[in-house]
């Protein structure tokens, strides 16, 4: 029932708030400020832990974990469907521009194609793989997080989680911006390089046997901005790539990156660190190698092709 309701249920649901709050969002703006309203949109599932985890803490603690998840379910089901009442898209024929530049906005605009138009093109499978990379590498070392602070924290760890969560969403805000001024690929390369050096310098803090809080996240806070930046960054791409007509569900197909990598990394990690005797230096090292990789890929990303 666990991995049934917990693990595809609310994995479907996760899926599902991002093929669907982002679309009505971006439609809303002009090109030149994808970046920060994906960002923004996203760095609300980024902030989530900082409530979340405090109240898990407190629940668990005074209701145990079947009525803990009850109450879950039922404030979810009221607060995310009411206001999922608030989502509109634009009216027919709404242009996001100022009137004197809306020649040049329809200009600049992606060519609208179908899902199936978007996976016979080369450059969905790069981003795919980019992504795949970015997001499973930083899932990897989340999941960790937790495991690392209950170490040197105790009952305090969910504070390095709620304190993650913040660089999580202020990463996703700050990439959208970075997005919008200097592009795209430079923006994600920067991101990657960035995630792989903290990966490299997580290993000398995690061999550490008395690892002290403060570093853990400090270690913890950066990783999760720089993990948080991909998911700004991927919308941004799919709208540049593949316009907004189909954005949801194209989104979703690039989307299953995340899945896969969420899926592949962190049992990665878990089959190395139970080989290496706890030791995180394997998997850290492989992730970090991965993302220089990912880093190198981004040289293949090329500028979308315009219409007119």
């Amino acid at each position: 029932m666990w991995l049934l309701g917990f693990g595809v249920l609310v994995g479907v649901g996760i899926g599902f708030g991002y093929s669907s709050a982002t679309p009505p969002a971006l439609k809303w703006f002009p090109p030149a400020k994808t970046g920060v309203i994906a960002g923004l949109v996203v760095a609300g599932f980024g902030l989530a832990p900082v409530y979340l985890a405090p109240t898990s803490q407190f629940l668990l603690a005074n209701c145990g974990l079947q009525k803990s998840m009850l109450i879950f379910g039922v404030v979810f089901v009221a607060a995310v469907c009411g206001l999922a009442q608030m989502l509109k898209n634009p009216p027919v024929g709404f242009v996001a521009a100022p009137q004197s530049s809306s020649a040049a906005a329809a200009k600049s605009a992606a060519t609208h194609s179908t899902p199936g138009e978007m996976i016979r093109t080369p450059m969905f499978y790069l981003l795919w793989v980019i992504y795949c990379i970015g997001a499973g590498a930083g899932l990897m070392v989340i999941g960790s997080v937790s495991g690392m602070a209950k170490k040197s924290m105790g009952e305090h760890a969910f504070i390095a989680v709620a304190v993650m969560a913040i660089g999580n969403a202020g990463g996703r805000i700050a990439a959208g911006l970075l997005s919008d001024k200097i592009g795209r690929r430079w923006t994600l390369m920067l991101v990657l390089l960035v995630q792989a050096v903290l990966m490299f310098a997580a290993i000398p803090v995690t061999a550490t046997k008395d690892i002290a809080p403060s570093l853990i996240v400090f270690v913890a806070t950066f990783i999760g901005f720089n993990y948080g930046a991909n998911l700004a960054l991927f919308p941004s791409f799919t709208k540049d790539y593949w316009g907004l007509k189909s954005f949801g569900m194209n989104y979703g197909v690039l989307f299953t990156a995340w899945g896969v990598g969420g899926f592949i990394f962190p049992k990665l990690q878990q089959t190395l660190t139970a080989n290496s005797g706890g030791s995180f230096q394997t998997s850290f090292t492989l992730a970090g190698a991965l993302l220089l990789a990912g880093a190198g890929l981004t040289f293949a990303i090329k500028p979308p092709q315009r219409d007119g």
